[in-house]
């Protein structure tokens, strides 16, 4: 069991698709005695001093955005934590270059998440290598709704982007024919024969990187769902 921490570890979830982040957070709620979810942002840094800046992985798994730069050397962040379903060598040596404190698997349910976080926050978890097929405990991906796979959804946002399918590779450290594969699979459950035609279903389905910034109100006072409509962005 873990001990409950003098005050909950202040959290900032941080992904640029609005679904992603708002799953995480919904995982973390349950658990206030141990973290309390203060931001969440979607393609902004935060503006909130918080212990934990969680970055989750989905579409960059290959750690190749500056985000990751200004994240590592912001004084709002105590430190950063990959939420992640790739924990190679590769990725974590990568990692610890660019300045990540932790890195945890999407295994992790959200009793698991709160706990390993207060302990990363406390300096008792460092980067770590697991190689697990991902769980979403949160349930709650870009296209879940229409049929499609966590790793089949991260393929199309990536996809939607613009990647070609060796970019895709290279990013996610999956082979071409692993990536050609689960393209053929997304596009008969999205029921599209093409790449413009995946596109265009893409963007009408949310895959598009999202620019949004919710700030939670101060433990105490009225709070506010994850489902509620976004603050708007600042600049």
């Amino acid at each position: 069991m873990t001990p409950v921490p003098d005050r909950p570890v202040n959290v900032a979830v941080i992904n640029d698709h609005e679904l992603i982040v708002r799953g995480v957070a919904s995982m973390l709620l349950p658990y206030p005695d141990l973290v309390r979810v203060v931001e969440l942002d979607s393609d902004l840094m935060p503006v909130t001093p918080v212990d934990v800046a969680l970055y989750d992985t989905f579409t960059h798994t290959s750690l190749d955005e500056p985000d990751l730069d200004d994240l590592a050397a912001s004084p709002r962040v105590g430190r950063l934590v990959l939420f992640t379903w790739v924990l190679t060598e590769e990725l974590i040596a990568t990692a610890r270059a660019r300045g990540v404190h932790a890195a945890l698997p999407k295994s992790l349910d959200g009793a698991g998440l709160a706990a390993a976080l207060v302990k990363v926050h406390q300096g008792e978890l460092d980067l770590v290598t697991v190689n697990e097929e991902p769980v979403i405990p949160s349930q709650s991906w870009p296209g879940r709704d229409h049929g499609l796979t966590p790793r089949e959804s991260e393929i199309i946002a990536l996809v939607t982007s613009g990647l070609s399918n060796n970019e895709i590779a290279e990013r996610t450290y999956l082979s071409i024919n692993s990536v050609k594969s689960y393209i053929r699979s997304a596009y008969r459950t999205m029921g599209v024969t093409s790449r413009s035609q995946a596109v265009l279903w893409g963007i009408d389905h949310g895959m598009a990187p999202t620019r949004m910034r919710v700030l939670l109100p101060a433990a105490g006072t009225e709070s506010l769902s994850v489902g509620s409509t976004p603050t708007p962005a600042e600049g």
